[in-house]
């Protein structure tokens, strides 16, 4: 069974700004090494899905050049590849018009391939999925058409994209963001919330998409997917039934998390830290895969560190930091106390400052004895905070690397 992925990473990300002032959204760090579209990529190379077209589009430099490092494959292993794939262009001067269109302008890629199957799948999301069990799921109910659904408690679906299933799974509405959503035929206490991942039949997708640039519609969810369901099998794949090796037991089975707003990219954070976390970042069974940087181990000088993650080449000293995730080559001085945080690559935190539920983006030098995170008048005033009072220090400009150890 031939499976090709296309991987939508075009998203702008508006509602992460200003980490996404100069990224796209599945280019924004997350953890201590990894960037969001990450978990996508490594999900498929874990599923053996090899063929991989990562889709592309607003301010996608930083996204592509983190691919072209982390993700380069050899020539050892044919038809094992991700490509990165600007706008092509094909249909005249226009970028992608929306998720479907991303196809449309890349199906000659889909024909040159012939796969059986076509996976088209976000890239902004963080979760672990094995891709297998969904073509599985997809055979097994001789599906044209399979969708992602992960079940959410009724009370906050209305928040989501909903799946109207039948008992079988068979699909038979879509509604966007509903007042009153229909539950799940197994759980009434939960509803189906679409993921945004798409499993196809090859000729169902290359037919739907001909259809689509007919009709001018430019989207999966919103025209092809509602189409379909009354002229084709389309199924909602449960994405709690999907299980994936080395899960621990004390970890959010299944967990996915749409981290598009500052707050729900900020708790992300938070569940993958602890002796017991959520997410557990670090499992050898199913690895996530990022770019193979070679800095040395981070370094601490007599510092206090409480339930904090520390990215390589950084160095802290004489410091506090609790509840923390620092990323690569991030310099702490003395009396500095750093709670609740992220603070991304190649930052320095001046000597007796004090920072609390800030997340600070890359290549900022913050001043000596500053305060962000106390005073929340001042800090609007300065920077961009979240609903939920999570303060964001925009990146601050690029320096050459060999000037940051001279502090």
């Amino acid at each position: 069974m031939k499976v090709l992925a296309m991987v939508l990473a075009g998203g702008q990300g508006s509602r992460l700004n200003p980490l996404t002032a100069h990224r796209s959204k599945p280019a924004v760090p997350f953890g201590s090494r990894y960037r969001i579209a990450d978990f996508v990529l490594s999900n498929m190379m874990n599923s053996e899905i090899r063929g991989i077209y990562m889709m592309v589009q607003y301010k996608s430099q930083s996204l592509i050049e983190h691919v072209n490092k982390a993700w380069a494959q050899g020539s050892a292993c044919p038809g094992q590849f991700v490509t990165v794939v600007p706008p092509q262009m094909s249909e005249g001067q226009k970028w992608f018009q929306g998720t479907s269109d991303a196809v449309f302008q890349n199906i000659n890629l889909i024909k040159r391939h012939a796969p059986d199957m076509v996976a088209v799948f976000g890239a902004d999301h963080i979760y672990r999925m094995d891709v297998r069990q969904m073509v599985d799921f997809h055979r097994q109910n001789s599906a044209h058409v399979s969708v992602a659904a992960i079940p959410v408690p009724l009370k906050e679906a209305s928040a989501f994209g909903i799946i109207d299933a039948e008992a079988d799974g068979r699909i038979k509405g879509f509604l966007e963001k509903p007042k009153n959503p229909p539950p799940m035929p197994s759980d009434p206490s939960r509803a189906y919330g679409s993921m945004g991942n798409y499993l196809f039949d090859t000729d169902v997708l290359l037919a739907a998409l001909h259809e689509a640039k007919e009709r001018g519609e430019h989207d999966f969810g919103g025209n092809i997917l509602p189409r379909l369901i009354h002229s084709h099998r389309v199924f909602a794949y449960n994405f709690a039934d999907n299980r994936i090796p080395g899960i621990a037991p004390y970890e959010e089975q299944p967990y996915w998390r749409d981290v598009g707003t500052i707050d729900a990219f900020f708790a992300a954070h938070h569940d993958a830290l602890g002796d017991q976390p959520r997410f557990d970042l670090f499992n050898p069974q199913w690895f996530i895969n990022s770019s193979n940087y070679q800095g040395p181990a981070p370094r601490f000088v007599s510092c206090e560190l409480e339930n904090s993650a520390i990215g390589a080449g950084s160095k802290v000293k004489g410091a506090r930091i609790r509840n923390s995730i620092l990323r690569r080559e991030v310099i702490v001085e003395e009396d500095v106390e750093i709670e609740d945080c992220v603070i991304m690559d190649y930052t320095i935190i001046r000597r007796g400052s004090r920072l609390k539920r800030v997340i600070v983006d890359r290549y900022n030098d913050i001043a000596a004895n500053s305060r962000i995170g106390f005073d929340a008048v001042d800090d609007r005033a300065r920077y961009t905070v979240s609903e939920g009072g999570v303060v964001v220090v925009p990146k601050g400009l690029d320096v050459p690397d060999v000037t940051r150890y001279q502090v």
